[in-house]
């Protein structure tokens, strides 16, 4: 006979683990699992190749394939709103954007060791028989539907899952188990959005070809994160100053105004320059730089050479004509990506040099897409 654990007791067990919100919904294939499908066949999953590969939809469809005998998921969330910055330091033309939840230290390092012993907890209650898989966006799970079907919020037209009374600025994780429980959540309704679209409306790249389905490969965050190779000339003067990630669909979202302030320390920013680095900070980051300026955070997981590259994106958007010495320098960095993004953005700000400079690179350049962007630099000033 199987042994029913209390899912109330779950939920305080997680809630003693510092997450804020705790679901339980029974194993069964998520709702947006044809979604899904339609969106990596469209293509829209861009350079992001794990989402597509054919075990990984297919642990999507079926989480017994994940862990055999799978009956439960408990999802958490952990609130990471932490500072309403001045706009005027975020929209700061010489510093770049990073998103805010990778403002403080990397939320796979502050979660996944408390899904574990939540992990653990539910083995002593329901015994050796019971098994366990812990993640933290890493696994092929389609966590905010399954979220959805817990009770933890709504799907957004902007993507987000959405709680009623704390807007979209959480973390989600989540507990397979192969136990199961004397209690389920209720779904939430599958959307609250009515007739409203500021975030659709918002988008500076247009990455909603329609509600609730995003095109990644026009994604702010994605081309910042994601995507390490060359970014869309046309989609480059959209990206403003963001050189992590993207805030903006979920800062017009009228359900932001409920995001709760975190009680974890450890995700509030050490400074200003956290948030808004200066770009010429970054421009001269070298790979011990960046290990060091943003090692522990999320920021980490791009690299150096991303983080470079979008920075010389940011410093041409804002006009920033001070920076070409750094960008003239960047013309011969090791990666190829860097050097046609900042021959890029040279050919925008031109002065006094530049030309000069973009010829000489020409002249020793063997990448042929880094040539390209070069002789493009000196015909027409970078324009699309």
């Amino acid at each position: 006979m199987t042994t029913l654990l209390s899912a109330q007791r779950a939920k305080e067990q997680a809630q003693a683990l510092g997450f804020n919100l705790a679901g339980i919904t029974p194993t069964a294939p998520s709702p947006h699992l044809q979604a899904y499908f339609d969106w990596v066949a469209a293509g829209q999953h861009g350079t992001m190749a794990y989402m597509a590969r054919p075990d990984r939809q297919a642990r999507r469809a079926d989480l017994n394939v994940i862990l055999p005998g799978v009956r439960s998921l408990v999802i958490v969330g952990l609130d990471y709103h932490t500072l309403r910055l001045p706009p005027t330091l975020l929209h700061d033309p010489a510093r770049g954007r990073i998103a805010a939840y990778a403002w403080g230290k990397d939320y796979h390092d502050v979660m996944l060791p408390r899904l574990r012993a939540l992990a653990e907890w539910l083995r002593a209650e329901g015994g050796e028989s019971t098994h366990s898989r812990a993640y933290v966006d890493t696994g092929a799970v389609l966590e905010r539907s399954h979220a959805q079907q817990a009770g933890l919020g709504f799907m957004g037209k902007n993507t987000m899952l959405i709680h009623r009374r704390r807007g979209s600025d959480f973390f989600l994780g989540e507990v397979l188990t192969t136990a199961a429980f004397d209690a389920y959540d209720a779904p939430e309704r599958a959307s609250l959005c009515g007739s409203c679209t500021r975030c659709l409306a918002a988008c500076p790249t247009d990455a909603f070809p329609k509600p609730y389905v995003l095109d990644a490969r026009r994604c702010i965050s994605y081309l910042t994160i994601e995507h390490a190779g060359w970014i869309d000339r046309a989609l480059r003067p959209k990206l403003g100053n963001w050189v992590f990630g993207c805030d903006i669909c979920q800062e017009v979202c009228p359900w932001q105004r409920f995001a709760v302030r975190s009680l974890e320390s450890e995700f509030y920013p050490v400074g200003p320059e956290r948030a808004a680095p200066p770009l010429a900070d970054l421009l001269g980051l070298s790979e011990a730089g960046f290990r060091a300026r943003f090692g522990g955070s999320a920021v980490e997981r791009a690299g150096r050479d991303p983080m470079v590259r979008n920075a010389c994106v940011a410093a041409a958007n804002g006009g920033q004509r001070q920076l070409r010495p750094l960008l003239e320098r960047l013309l011969g960095d090791a990666s190829a990506v860097v050097r046609g993004h900042a021959a890029w953005a040279l050919g925008r700000l031109r002065g006094e040099g530049a030309t000069a400079a973009l010829e000489a690179a020409l002249a020793r350049e063997q990448d042929e897409t880094a040539a390209e962007e070069l002789r493009l630099a000196l015909e027409d000033g970078g324009s699309p």
